[in-house]
């Protein structure tokens, strides 16, 4: 006699579902996750971001707050920015000075060409 309890059929429906949106997802979005086998230059670790990262996990106590999630969204990208720089051999500190004195009279189509990878 084959029952099956209400709690079970929920687990393994909740599951399939799971597996359902999972699949999706890979199939949506297959180029970001296989680009790595088109080019030999992408990392197949994240382990220089997250050495990166590390100033901003030892410090997270220090800072605790950033106002608002807007706050926190922003300071994201500026971390995001400085821990670029500092992967590709500039000095973060420079490459910002220069960028704040530039960024008034650059085009606003072209703003690109101020990020620290050019």
């Amino acid at each position: 006699m084959a029952t099956t309890s209400p709690r079970r059929s929920t687990t393994s429906s909740s599951a399939a579902d799971l597996a359902l949106r999972l699949r999706t997802e890979l199939e949506r979005n297959k180029l970001r996750f296989t680009a790595f086998l088109d080019d030999g230059r992408i990392c197949l670790s994240n382990n220089a971001a997250e050495r990166g990262l590390r100033g901003i996990a030892l410090g997270r106590k220090s800072w605790l707050f950033c106002g608002s999630d807007r706050g926190g969204r922003r300071a994201a990208a500026g971390y995001s920015l400085i821990v670029t720089a500092k992967m590709n051999g500039i000095d973060p500190q420079a490459w910002l000075a220069d960028v704040l004195a530039r960024i008034a009279a650059h085009p606003a189509h072209r703003l690109d060409e101020l990020l620290p990878w050019k």
